[in-house]
């Protein structure tokens, strides 16, 4: 009698763990980032009416993206998702959760060189995150998570620290390396052994017919079939190449695209390549059984750089105005969707972070806000002494809560397609300010936009609003202020050129 009631105090003990275990255990984090995929690189329309309705275009005819639809079918789609206009700098943010204004990573790092430009700040952040910074992936390292890197990681250049991702807080790295594009997409060439661009850790697909975006994927669902073997929560961030340049057509999907151009058809098939990508690993998760237990973040990390030469003109992103490396929309407004690998309304999991299926919102997202997100889902406790400009949008996730005005800071004080500038945006209203301007005409120098009206940024406000121009340019100031911006230098004399009315 007393052995049998031993045996059951035992038995309900262990059932009594189990529950309180099940009732403390951690989401898993998929962060999917594409990289130079702009808003309209998709079948998925993120363009909406002053309905907030989602409104298709000719370009969302062009891609095939069957499981980014698939995606926002299960979970929620932003329209007005911001990132900085070039890569490094919206990867440090992704992972500090800061603007590039207060990291200062402001411009993309150039592997071997720093790439200040002419009159850009010598001292800019071009070496990458330092043994001391906070990075997403060491925090949640540090609460329990296994932290898995697989792709493009661009995060500082050739023998710096933060070249290799596991010195960021990454248990594993799969591919990751300081250069920002592949020297061949192709199995057969090496993925660029014979060039300077080679991926790294590849080389059992060396001479196979196999396309970087489908290794990439093999690699990460064979890493996380084991990860899901231990009993700890992931973060894994899949981090593709795809669609950088070089344009290599995918053979898998060069039957779908048929147009005049033959870099653009290539460029398509990168599309499609990486929405298989994140279809076999949404399949993965179910297989894995861990689908409903995991968050997937899915955004660009900068505007579309499809191959067209109209740089600051309507194409490649119409009908916004402008691609990457522009302070345009088409530079900044990348796609963004947030779901649960399978939704259950049940799950104890979801509860903490219900999301609404199949929505589209008109709420400003950054790509800053992934990681105070991400920390308060996972109750990951961050630093007092680390400031963040992101916000939680935890509300945002359903469709019901209110939009909220707020703000978005772009800071760039280097030289390249769109040189030396800031863009502020509050609202429906965006200012872009010029540091160096050869035109004596001060609104060439200042360009104040009213996005709701005037999505395609043809009509220069400045000069008819002068309140409303006073009001945004004091807020932009303030904030690169707050954030101890760094700024280009003076053309005429030494010293930091600083905005001015």
């Amino acid at each position: 009698m007393v052995l049998k009631l031993i045996t059951r105090l035992i038995f309900c003990g262990l059932i009594l763990n189990q529950t309180v275990f099940s009732e403390a255990k951690q989401p898993n984090i998929l962060v999917f980032l594409v990289d130079d995929m702009g808003l309209m690189d998709t079948s998925l329309p993120f363009i909406t009416n002053k309905k907030g309705e989602a409104e298709k275009h000719p370009l969302n005819d062009f891609y095939i993206t069957p499981n980014m639809e698939r995606l926002a079918k299960q979970g929620i789609r932003f329209s007005n998702f911001y990132a900085m206009s070039v890569c490094s700098p919206t990867r440090a943010s992704i992972m500090n959760g800061q603007t590039s204004a207060r990291h200062t990573t402001t411009q993309f790092i150039k592997p071997e060189s720093n790439n200040a430009g002419t009159y850009g700040p010598q001292n800019w952040k071009w070496s990458g995150p330092e043994q001391q910074d906070v990075f997403l992936p060491k925090l949640l390292k540090s609460n329990g998570y296994q932290t898995i890197f697989c792709g493009k990681a661009h995060f500082g250049p050739v023998g710096s620290f933060a070249e290799e991702p596991t010195h960021l807080g990454f248990d594993i790295n799969i591919a990751g390396c300081a250069y920002g594009r592949p020297g061949s997409y192709y199995g057969k060439d090496g993925f660029g052994k014979s060039g300077n661009r080679a991926i790294p850790g590849l080389e059992k697909y060396h001479d196979q017919d196999i396309f970087l975006t489908e290794a990439l994927t093999l690699e990460l669902k064979e890493t996380l079939t084991k990860a899901v073997k231990k009993d700890q929560p992931f973060f894994a961030y899949m981090s593709h190449y795809a669609v950088h340049s070089p344009f290599q057509s995918d053979p898998r999907f060069a039957k779908n695209y048929k147009s005049d151009s033959k870099s653009l058809n290539s460029y398509g098939t990168l599309v499609e390549g990486m929405d298989k990508s994140l279809g076999d690993l949404m399949d993965h998760l179910n297989t894995l059984g861990v689908a409903e237990d995991t968050l997937i973040f899915f955004l660009g990390d900068n505007g579309s750089d499809a191959p067209t030469k109209n740089i600051h003109g309507v194409f490649s992103s119409a009908p916004l105005r402008g691609k990457k490396g522009t302070h345009y929309e088409g530079g900044m407004r990348v796609p963004f969707i947030t779901a649960w690998g399978k939704p259950n309304s049940e799950n104890k999991l979801q509860k903490t972070m219900p999301i609404s299926e199949g929505r589209i919102t008109q709420q400003m997202g950054t790509v800053y806000d992934l990681v105070p997100t991400i920390l308060k889902l996972t109750q990951t406790e961050l630093p007092t002494s680390i400031k963040l400009d992101g916000m939680n949008l935890k509300t945002h996730f359903n469709h019901k809560s209110k939009n909220i005005e707020r703000d978005f800071l772009m800071h760039f004080p280097h030289q390249h397609r769109s040189s030396y500038f800031t863009v502020y945006k509050k609202g429906d209203w965006k200012i872009i300010y010029h540091y160096h301007h050869k035109k004596k005409d001060p609104w060439n120098r200042i360009e104040l936009y009213n996005i709701l009206e005037d999505r395609d940024e043809s009509d220069n406000l400045a000069s008819k609003h002068p309140e409303k121009l006073k009001t945004m340019f004091d807020a932009m100031q303030l904030s690169l202020q707050q954030s101890n911006a760094q700024y280009p230098l003076n053309l005429e004399k030494s010293g930091p050129l600083k905005p001015h009315l």
